[in-house]
């Protein structure tokens, strides 16, 4: 199995629009970061995780001309926005895209994107529009999905349950503050862990700082950690220097074997 960091940045994205700040100026590639967004490979099958706004980007950097399903970890904008991307795989493929969320998430999506789940809603001859079906998916209860075997585990995010989820030996968490007892026990074992962190210090409501999530890396007790959703706050160079063994920073277009 291998994980591909598509976006490794916060809702902001960095650069952060007119900021002059060390990481948004900087040289090093690995510190301008995309909105968070992966993709897990296994067998030929590509599971996408999150439709950041800067999606079709993302893709063609990665030279990713198809995608079998996609698993939305929450609907906050940064996360969903780039949806109508998957446009060009459901024509590619000649059948919906198989798309997964939470209850919540899944009403926000009908909601926000109605021409595409909304099977009344058909595009005018010679144009097109998404092709996709909306599976929900509830917490701790397994789900095969395009052929990988996914088990949903919440965490919290202010008011909303974040969807993260287990794959063999791959634990996925964004956007999460704390993991529950349950969470973590669905956890242990995993050799690879990805875990949210925006920065050093200054506790933030609704996601882990890196002090959190390391300390949360260390509950699981993951062979690696990788931590994404980052803010400007902080460089690669100052990550890679802070961070204790067995903890790393992804960047986008970073690629790990599980």
């Amino acid at each position: 199995m291998k994980l591909r960091f598509l976006g490794t940045g916060t809702s902001f994205g960095v650069p952060v629009i007119g900021c002059d700040c060390g990481t948004c100026t900087s040289a090093d590639p690995r510190d301008r970061r995309m909105r968070h967004g992966a993709l897990v490979e296994e067998d030929g099958r590509r599971l996408l995780v999150d439709t950041p706004p800067e999606l079709r980007l993302q893709l063609v950097a990665a030279g990713v001309s198809m995608v079998d399903a996609i698993w939305f970890t929450h609907c906050h904008a940064d996360h969903i926005h780039g949806l109508d991307d998957v446009r060009v795989f459901s024509e590619r493929g000649k059948r919906e895209m198989e798309v997964y969320a939470s209850p919540d998430c899944t009403a926000t999506l009908h909601e926000r994107f109605a021409y595409i789940f909304d099977s009344t809603v058909r595009p005018l001859k010679g144009t097109s529009k998404p092709e996709a079906r909306l599976t929900e998916v509830h917490a701790f209860e397994p789900v095969n999905v395009a052929g990988f075997d996914v088990l949903p585990v919440p965490v919290p995010h202010g008011n909303l349950q974040v969807y993260g989820f287990r794959t063999g030996a791959l634990g996925y968490i964004t956007d999460g503050k704390s993991l529950p007892p349950r969470t973590v026990e669905a956890l242990r074992g995993v050799r690879v862990l990805v875990l949210n962190a925006l920065w050093f210090g200054n506790p933030h409501p609704t996601h882990f700082s890196v002090e959190e999530a390391v300390a949360a890396a260390r509950e699981v007790g993951a062979e690696r950690t990788y931590l994404t959703h980052m803010s400007h706050r902080v460089t690669h160079a100052e990550l890679e220097a802070r961070l204790p063994e067995g903890v790393y920073a992804a960047y986008d277009g970073l690629e790990v074997e599980v």
